[in-house]
């Protein structure tokens, strides 16, 4: 055998190799490791980059099975990347965990995370040590936090006008903007509609979107109501019911079964007749139940066969049928209903009510949806979105989800500060102004805080087309200048940088998790000075 292992033999006489010396193989250590880390994650960071702000280009995604999504958004770039770079993945969760905490700044947060890493590595090369670096990122970011605390302003959370500025903010970047406005208005509406005042929280379970190819963009609309994607189970039953009293059921309209195995044998033509007449009975019994409680409407989680379907049609008793779980529950919550597991449990207290049940058609596919309008609990809703593609009505869906994470946080905590850059700029600038008090090497790290934190604005600059360099440049100087920390990167050539003009707007608390999360993250990394692989044991076996 070679040096590297030797060959030996299990109990059952088959050969397998032992390979030694493997420990040796892939090992990385000290700042060695620290390069090799950074390098991973810039990788990554420089992918994001180009995708941030309102000219921001969108990513192409393949997945194994050949499915194309187009995106602007961070998280789900990164969540459909295959990655294998430990590091990598760290940044993967890094996107995922801004993206469940807030919603929004997916992209940003992982374009700092880079550009902190990047200035980490230059002062590698200096020779300072790693925790060194982490402790003065960590004091610059308590620094960077102050700062957002005293340039943010309180927003007026009850005007309608500056939240659908604010929505409009998080849609510009996205492949939707060409109807910003309108789906600007139903983002807000959709988050104000579900919104619990009291508790100033906001329950993302009640607002269901759905999407259907064809139409446009434009048509998209915002239901006060539950949408589902059903029809009336015959086809000559009535299209749309005012006044609707619902029973909503969970038990299958058909004969109870026995539980457990039993053999019917039917000798004879009686027998079966027998057996036709009692499930009959069955069915007319259970209609009958549910006719008497008042109710002119079933809708029921389970099917029911042809011959239920018809008797349902025969008494006039208009029925849908294999509706979701989901969807039940929106709809006992929308219509004040009490879901009902058994026929003999219905009564007129337990129906829900709605002022009309009506059938949607739409498209040359004559496509049928049921829309439940005018409830008695309005903090159900549905946005329909319509869209020349399933692609196009993907985007519009994680785009909606941004906008309306947006507000919700608004909702949460109504503390606001601007966008373009301009709250970066301004903690850049205070950072710098602190960094001469700090004593130690950390000071080496406070300063380059600065400057990673200028990453964002120059991203911005660069997409939009300007020189990134000369922008910052001159931002800086302007914001020193007149003492203004809404002045941001002119991404949409409106001819000012006064981001308070423009209404560019984002959540202190998007931006306060931002700037957490990154220097989080880039502290762990800079703390990993030793990796081995996963085939990095003391001897591997491998079958032959």
């Amino acid at each position: 055998m070679n040096s590297m292992g030797h060959l030996m033999f299990d109990d059952t006489g088959a050969p397998f190799l032992v390979i030694q010396e493997q420990q040796n193989q892939n090992r990385c250590t000290g700042v060695e490791a620290l390069k090799n880390h950074i390098l991973a994650a810039r990788a990554v960071a420089n992918v994001m980059k180009t995708s941030l702000g309102p000219r921001g280009l969108d990513k192409m995604l393949v997945n194994a099975d050949g499915e194309i999504t187009i995106t602007n958004d961070g998280a789900t770039i990164m969540k459909s990347m295959d990655v294998d770079h430990r590091i990598a993945k760290l940044m993967v969760e890094l996107s995922t965990a801004q993206d469940d905490e807030v919603g929004d700044g997916t992209t940003g947060v992982i374009v700092l995370a880079g550009a902190l890493l990047e200035q980490a590595e230059q002062l590698l090369n200096k020779g300072i040590h790693p925790t060194k670096i982490a402790d003065g990122y960590e004091i610059a970011c308590k620094k960077s936090l102050e700062t957002l605390n005293n340039i943010s302003e309180k927003f007026p959370i009850d005007r309608r006008d500056e939240l659908i500025k604010s929505a409009v903010t998080s849609l510009g970047s996205k492949i939707v903007n060409k109807d910003l406005q309108h789906l600007a208005e139903i983002a807000v509406d959709s988050v104000l509609s579900v919104a619990d005042n009291d508790l100033h929280d906001v329950n993302f379970d009640l607002v269901k979107i759905i999407g259907k190819t064809g139409g446009r963009l434009e048509e998209t609309k915002l239901i006060k109501g539950v949408v589902i994607d059903k029809t009336m189970s015959h086809p000559q039953m009535p299209r749309e019911i005012k006044d609707a009293k619902i029973a909503i059921l969970t038990c299958p309209f058909e004969p109870p079964k026995p539980k457990n195995t039993v053999r019917l044998d039917i000798g004879s033509e009686q027998d079966y007749e027998n057996l036709r007449k009692y499930e009959r009975e069955t069915f007319e019994a259970m209609i009958k139940q549910v006719k008497d409680s008042g109710a002119t409407l079933a809708i029921c989680q389970w099917g029911f066969d042809d011959e239920a379907n018809h008797l349902l049609y025969q008494h006039k008793l208009p029925a849908v049928r294999w509706v979701g779980g989901p969807e039940i529950e929106l709809i006992a919550i929308a219509t004040n209903g009490r879901i009902v597991p058994r026929f003999a449990e219905l009564n007129a207290e337990k129906l829900g009510h709605a002022g009309v049940v009506r059938e949607l058609t739409f498209g040359t596919g004559r496509d049928q949806y049921l829309c439940i309008e005018n409830c008695p609990n309005n903090r159900a809703v549905t946005i329909f979105i319509r869209g020349s593609t399933q692609t196009v009505i993907d985007e519009t869906k994680r785009a909606l989800h941004d906008a309306m994470c947006v507000i919700r946080n608004l909702v949460r905590d109504d503390k606001i500060v601007y966008g373009g850059g301009s709250a970066e700029t301004a903690c850049s600038i205070a950072v710098a102004k602190e960094a001469d008090k700090i004593a130690g090497l950390e000071q080496y790290a406070y300063r380059a805080f600065a400057d990673a934190l200028d990453a964002i604005p120059m991203a911005l600059a660069q997409n939009s087309g300007y020189s990134p360099i000369d922008t910052v440049t001159q931002l800086k100087a302007a914001q020193i200048e007149t003492n203004n920390s809404a002045l941001g990167v002119d991404g949409m050539n409106l001819g000012t940088n006064d981001m308070r003009e423009q209404g560019v707007i984002e959540t202190l608390n998007a931006k306060r998790q931002q700037f957490s999360l990154a220097t989080q993250v880039v502290r762990m990394i800079l703390k990993i000075d030793d990796v081995r692989l996963p085939n990095d044991e003391e001897q591997n076996y491998v079958g032959m």
